[in-house]
């Protein structure tokens, strides 16, 4: 039997795959080029799209963060092109927050790494 998915999760899944077209396409920021949709997270009532946000080319949390307040300058723009893309009765606020959970991951699995390689070196 098939897993059955609320209505806020469906709304989340379009505006996950309208937005990651949005941002590929239409957006010639260059400081929002490389922008990767990772999560979205809608309210219950719709009003509200939490958009969660990673950057390829951006290595410090500074350009990170001004690609974010980039997005959220044109949240607006961004709404209304998904808004063109259904027909629902309203199309929820986008509000865009940098998902650090990738460069989280990655440190920890350097420190396991490392841990590993201080192990086996004490072994020896």
């Amino acid at each position: 039997m098939p897993k059955e998915y609320s209505r806020s999760e469906r709304v989340a899944d379009f505006i996950k795959r309208e937005v990651a077209l949005l941002l590929q396409r239409e957006l010639r920021d260059p400081r929002v080029s490389n922008a990767n949709v990772n999560a979205v997270i809608v309210s219950r009532d719709m009003s509200m799209a939490k958009i969660y946000v990673t950057f390829f080319d951006k290595e410090t949390a500074e350009e990170a963060k001004q690609a974010v307040e980039v997005l959220n300058g044109a949240a607006g723009f961004i709404r209304s092109q998904v808004a063109s893309q259904h027909s629902m009765r309203s199309t929820p606020k986008l509000r865009f927050y940098f998902d650090d959970s990738v460069r989280q991951g990655e440190h920890l699995s350097n420190l396991i790494d490392r841990a590993i390689a201080g192990n086996e070196s004490d072994n020896d």
